[in-house]
């Protein structure tokens, strides 16, 4: 890898740190629900993976909604 790549890399990274770090937190928070929620209801298993996969779309809704608020402030 040549030293300009690396460079480049390290800055995308620092860039984009906060963001990594949110959809990481969304995503444990996310499926963490989800299991608890299956594990106490019992409920068939393709619900399960539906449910988990429907997380995509709760995460780009919930964070477009906080940019809408965000943007509504200021």
């Amino acid at each position: 890898m040549t030293a300009s790549r690396v460079a480049r890399i390290r800055e995308h990274v620092v860039e984009n740190r906060d963001t990594v770090l949110a959809d990481l937190a969304f995503a444990v928070v996310w499926v963490a629900a989800v299991t608890l929620l299956f594990d106490l209801t019992g409920g068939p298993q393709w619900a399960y993976h539906l449910t988990l996969a429907s997380g995509i779309l709760a995460h780009y809704g919930f964070f477009a909604s906080l940019d809408a608020a965000s943007h509504a402030e200021s």
